[in-house]
């Protein structure tokens, strides 16, 4: 052969070889969802250059890489509640650690309270008009007149030499700028303390309430916290508008809290005096409780006002808890609460861990039938799919939030009517944000991301896991009336695609990595259902459970009590899972596209006029599918035959790697079709499902 034949040959052979691949191309050419005439990669596949480059605090695997450091803030407060003028008083004392390589000239402290102080509340001057119709909802959480609050600051002073010097220090609203008499080196801590009191708001996280025995405090952003400071941020400033959540810093908390002695406290951590604070019947109580998973009562409902359930009659107690390796406190105090608790224990090591449920006495009976059960079942699901859960309790509460979130506490509202009622709706709602506030001790409080900007980053994976936990929970207690069927279905409000799909038809919306302040409306489709759903495609529909899985767990182990950031999300799941993903997460979470796959045709030739041959089958068919939406997904096909037959194509993404609009299916049957379905499961929130069904009738 001569060598011009042979390079003809070959180029012959190449041809054949890349037939499958041309044929489902338009004109031979690659075609890009989103082309311009830029002529640059616009491939959906390209990998995402807005994340930032990978370095030795965080590396391209996704974990904390090999220099890794984030700081520490250790806090000493004493505390007093005046339930008579509904203010607190506190006095702290912050250890400072600067773990950074970096010198420090001042700290930022945030001043949460601030954001409903008339002088510094930015929220307050931005607000809006009203809308014509305003939800009870909004009346309760929001409020229509204006609270006044915020802190009074009393001194703000620094430990230098042995004493206690004044610092210089200037409130910028919702955040506070120290100066520091001497540069904080690295790898040098510094002290500081400061006084404080505030107004408790009305409502809202951290608010008080009236309810027949009195008054509920919840208290949360009560103190003055040390800002973060990353490798990332430098200082996290970012102002508190009250809807971007908490962004803070991991580390031991010593608080002691004065209340009236009628009260019951509960707060992050355990309790370091319970012969000062409990009665000798309810401390025995409480090691009952432990020994089983099914709720006792330490307080009921018949004790609540009487002095002999109290281990004094008058004046004040000081409840004193320890707490290690949170990033937060919070507590909650009443002379109305009903408590219950249980015990739970982690399988690996048999460690106890303390579930208690405090309410008043208008929650029963649905507190007591469902807040310690749903608790329990969250430490379950949680600690299966990522680890098992590291503190010494978990605190569910019901009072004026109506669902909150800080280490080892929970805030939920939903309670049965006045006469003791309550619909199957309501107590599903309970189940649900019980296991979501509890939940989120995973996210974001052990795996501690930014949620001043990133709200998807705990709300998101956290709405994902809750899922699974509501329908662990229904399987448990199967026969619930809430349940949709005998095979024990929890009926989710988020999760599945196509709970999402109305969202996803809006073309006012954002995308998930827009910052928390900064997403105008559907806010928690956006931030919660989402990010939820998309987890669950990964899962479910493009990586299988078991791969997901793994990858998922490597996740939140490597950054269980560090700072995660998204692109550290982005690449964890990939290295682990063995998958590029670029496609993915440039679609679902950078874009506000939607998926569409519509059948273009389903065509039919004879077997033998195309190859010659019916070894194969009689019949090759084509299915012609468009990608009208402008995602790229998975694309699965369902195939119904004349004689009642099924098969499915299950595809990945990558059939539109080199056609983005369309693609072609071809196969080989002895069997007429007479019905194809594309996303038969309703897997990837299709907008449309009109184009996804083509039907014939049978030739006869």
């Amino acid at each position: 052969m001569t060598s011009s034949l042979r390079r003809v040959g070959l180029i012959l052979l190449a041809l054949a070889l890349l037939a499958p691949t041309l044929l489902n191309t338009a004109a031979f050419g690659q075609q890009w969802r989103h082309a311009d005439e830029s002529k640059t990669n616009q491939s959906m596949f390209r990998p995402i250059l807005e994340l930032p480059d990978p370095n030795v605090y965080r590396n391209a695997a996704g974990g904390p890489g090999h220099m890794y450091w984030q700081q520490r803030a250790d806090y000493v407060i004493e505390a007093t509640l005046d339930a008579e003028a509904h203010v607190v008083n506190g006095s702290e004392r912050i250890t400072y650690h600067n773990n950074s390589p970096d010198r420090l000239d001042y700290l930022w402290i945030q001043l949460d309270q601030n954001v409903r102080s008339l002088e510094h509340s930015r929220s307050y001057r931005i607000r809006g008009a009203l809308a014509e119709e305003v939800s009870e909802q909004f009346r309760r959480f929001v409020g229509l007149t204006p609270f006044d609050g915020g802190y009074t600051l009393g001194r703000v002073q620094l430990v230098h030499n042995g004493g206690l010097v004044d610092a210089q220090y200037r409130v910028n609203d919702t955040i506070m700028r120290v100066e520091l008499i001497e540069p904080l080196q690295a790898d040098e801590q510094l002290e500081i303390e400061i006084d404080w009191s505030f107004p408790v708001p009305d409502r809202g996280r951290g608010g008080k309430e009236l309810v027949d025995d009195g008054w509920i405090y919840e208290q949360a952003q009560w103190f003055p916290r040390v800002s973060v400071y990353d490798d990332v941020n430098g200082w996290q400033t970012e102002q508190f508008f009250g809807r971007g959540e908490f962004y803070l810093t991991f580390g031991n908390y010593d608080v002691k809290v004065t209340v009236p002695w009628d009260h019951i406290v509960d707060a992050t951590g355990l309790l370091q005096n319970p012969e000062e604070v409990l009665t000798s019947t309810q401390r025995q109580r409480l090691e009952e409780a432990y020994q089983t998973e099914e709720p006792h009562f330490i307080v009921t409902a018949d004790e609540i006002g009487d002095p002999a359930a109290r281990p004094i009659s008058s004046g004040t107690l000081t409840w004193h808890y320890v707490a290690e390796d949170v990033r937060d406190f919070a507590w909650v105090s009443s002379k109305a609460f009903v408590w219950d608790a249980a015990g739970y224990r982690n399988p690996s090591d048999d460690r106890l861990i303390q579930v208690h449920s405090l309410y008043p006495r208008e929650a029963i009976p649905l507190w007591d039938k469902v807040s310690t059960r749903a608790t329990l079942q969250t430490l379950k699901t949680y600690g299966r799919m990522t680890f098992e859960y590291p503190y010494p309790k978990a605190v569910n509460v019901n009072g004026p939030a109506g669902g909150m979130e800080y280490p080892m506490v929970a805030f939920c509202g939903a309670r049965p009517q006045p006469d003791g009622t309550y619909s199957d709706e309501l107590e599903r709602g309970l189940i649900a944000v019980t296991i979501h506030e509890v939940g989120h001790n995973w996210f974001p409080m052990i795996v501690a991301s930014d949620e001043r900007k990133w709200t998807w980053m705990d709300e998101g994976l956290n709405t994902f896991l809750q899922y699974y936990g509501e329908q662990d929970y229904a399987k448990t207690y199967c026969g619930g009336a809430w349940t949709q069927n005998e095979e024990c279905v929890f009926q989710s409000r988020r999760g599945p695609a196509s709970y999402i799909v109305e969202y996803m038809s809006d073309p006012d919306q954002v995308p998930i990595m827009t910052e928390s302040d900064l997403i105008h409306k559907d806010f928690g489709n956006n931030g919660y259902a989402k990010p939820a759903t998309g987890l669950q495609m990964l899962r479910e529909h493009i990586l299988g459970p078991e791969v997901f899985d793994q990858a998922f767990g490597a996740y939140s182990k490597n950054w269980a009590f560090k700072q995660p950031q998204p692109a550290d999300f982005f690449r964890s799941i990939e290295e682990a899972a063995g998958e590029n993903l670029n496609w993915f997460w440039r679609g679902w979470f950078f874009t506000t596209h939607f998926t569409d796959q519509a059948i273009a045709s389903v065509t039919a030739q004879d077997a033998e006029e195309l190859v010659g041959s019916a070894d194969n089958g009689r019949y090759y068919y084509r299915i012609k599918v468009d990608n009208i939406g402008g995602l790229v997904m998975p694309l699965e096909i369902g195939v119904t035959f004349a004689d009642g037959s099924k098969t499915r194509f299950d595809l990945p993404a990558d059939v539109w790697r080199m056609n983005e609009i369309t693609y072609t299916k071809g196969f080989f049957t002895n069997q007429q079709i007479i019905e194809v379905v594309v996303d038969p499961d309703e897997a990837f929130a299709d907008i449309n499902r009109e184009n996804n069904v083509w039907t014939t009738p049978v030739i006869g």
